[in-house]
């Protein structure tokens, strides 16, 4: 049996990562994978620590210890299935889910020693659990005889539907796009997760009875009412698409885009579609100045696209400092490896050109007083001002949600002061009777993961009202 506790004596380790002249010229992913002997010599440098903080610090609760000793003992369809016990997608936050900021950033042996790798064994697992015919569609003991329809494919959605078809219950996933996966296929670019991974979870919910109806906008082809007359239960897992908008002299100049419209192109020419919007050149940043203008995991995901488009030139235009940036530190390595420029603290003062963009101009920035959320708040430096060249601009500000009351036709639906949805916390249903929200947007934009965990909240909620009503006298009545 592997030792535990090895964190004194063997170092933290990745998996090999491609060089960064060789990965600057294609969107495969950047690591690769542990071999066995390796993820079971890094599972074993863990603590085992009395107060678990990885665990503490991962929003799905993930049993990262007890998985993590299982695989150091080489128990690994153990430690598949105590990691798919509490995620729907194992193989999928290995991959994107920001572990410097969650797990891995809380390791007690962090100071000095460095973190687990935590989300490379977690892959690893997965992986082998695919290889080895160890995963398996959710299929349940019985059927309910009630149905549920989900709005959206994306982790959310997802992440309820498995759900849902396990406790018995026949699932309806609707979405307005061709493909399952929501951002996981047209957000996130393949370097960081490959589309085959997200495929291969739709295949398996299918298998295991999930219906799914694509090119189904609701609001459009579909009401909610007609939803709710349909199903005995409706969840809303739309997320969040409304990009934010930068404000400044010259935003209406032709090649200035916002980051999901970009990104988007980018995947579907990787998927094989026809793209005009690329083939034209306008979203294509081949031989072009780019400047991305934010700080985010998204605005990072433009800036490593850009670099594998061929672009002249790659610079990050952010308001304050690295130590202040929202975007994943380790992301932003990649970025500075691949050969992109981080301009800190700064700030866009107004878009030049004529026509079409061909510079930003901005002002440095410092940090004044922290605001009531305890953030500096950037002030622009007096006579500070300089000009990037560029032919491509790209706005990655955050997401802001749709008006769903009006697009679903559906005033009853309440919503907050941001425009998310408005949920009982506790139930996590809307003010319309049997009709649930979760994801983003319920929480505004946020973490794949945080999408896999409300999924399943929103699951385990909807079996509770499905129950009571399939026991109510009304239901009995009809029974009868």
């Amino acid at each position: 049996m592997t030792r535990l506790l090895q964190f004194t004596s063997v170092a933290k380790a990745m998996p090999a990562k491609r060089p960064p002249a060789e990965r600057r010229g294609d969107f495969r992913e950047i690591y690769g994978e542990f071999s066995p002997a390796t993820a079971q010599e890094q599972a074993s440098r863990c603590s085992q620590c009395g107060i678990p903080y990885c665990q503490v610090h991962c929003p799905l609760g993930n049993n990262i210890p007890d998985w993590l000793m299982l695989t150091a003992e080489g128990r690994l369809q153990e430690a598949y299935e105590l990691a798919a016990s509490t995620n729907s997608m194992p193989e999928v936050c290995g991959r994107i889910c920001p572990q410097d900021r969650l797990c891995e950033g809380n390791c007690v042996i962090e100071q000095g020693f460095a973190s687990v790798s935590i989300g490379a064994v977690e892959k690893f697992i997965t992986e082998t659990a695919f290889a080895e015919g160890w995963v398996e569609p959710p299929k349940p003991a019985r059927e309910l005889g009630q149905t549920a329809a989900i709005i959206g494919a994306g982790p959310a959605g997802l992440a309820a539907a498995e759900q849902l078809r396990r406790r018995g219950y026949e699932v309806h996933v609707y979405d307005r796009y061709d493909r399952v996966g929501g951002l996981l296929v047209y957000g996130i670019p393949n370097f960081k997760l490959e589309k085959h991974v997200v495929a291969r979870r739709h295949k398996l919910l299918e298998a295991g009875g999930v219906r799914f109806h694509l090119n189904v906008g609701v609001g459009d082809q579909v009401s909610l009412a007609e939803l709710r007359e349909r199903h005995d239960a409706v969840l809303i897992a739309t997320g969040v698409y409304r990009a934010r908008e930068l404000q400044c002299p010259g935003i209406g100049l032709g090649n200035v885009v916002p980051a999901l419209a970009y990104l988007t192109t980018s995947n579907r020419k990787g998927l094989g579609d026809a793209v005009p919007e690329f083939d034209s050149g306008a979203l294509d940043a081949r031989g072009k100045h780019v400047v991305v203008i934010g700080g985010g995991d998204t605005a990072m995901d433009c800036v490593r696209t850009a670099v594998r488009q061929g672009a002249a030139s790659v610079r990050c235009l952010y308001r304050r400092d690295r130590k202040n940036m929202p975007g994943s530190q380790r992301e932003v390595q990649h970025a500075e490896e691949e050969g992109v420029e981080f301009v800190w603290l700064a700030a866009p003062e107004a878009l030049t050109g004529d026509g079409v963009v061909r510079g930003v101009r901005a002002h440095r920035m410092h940090l004044g007083v922290a605001d009531a959320g305890g953030r500096q708040v950037p002030q622009p430096l007096p006579g500070s001002h300089f000009e990037l060249p560029a032919d491509l601009v790209i706005t990655a500000l955050g997401f802001d949600p749709e008006d769903l009351p009006l697009l679903f036709g559906a005033p009853e639906l309440a919503v907050t002061r941001w425009g998310t949805l408005k949920i009982d916390q506790r139930r996590m249903m809307t003010a319309l009777d049997g009709v649930f929200a979760a994801g983003d947007i319920v929480r505004g934009a946020s973490l794949v993961v945080w999408g896999i965990r409300d999924g399943r909240d929103a699951a385990e909620q909807m079996h509770l009202y499905l129950r009571e009503k399939a026991m109510s006298p009304s239901a009995a009545i009809a029974a009868e």
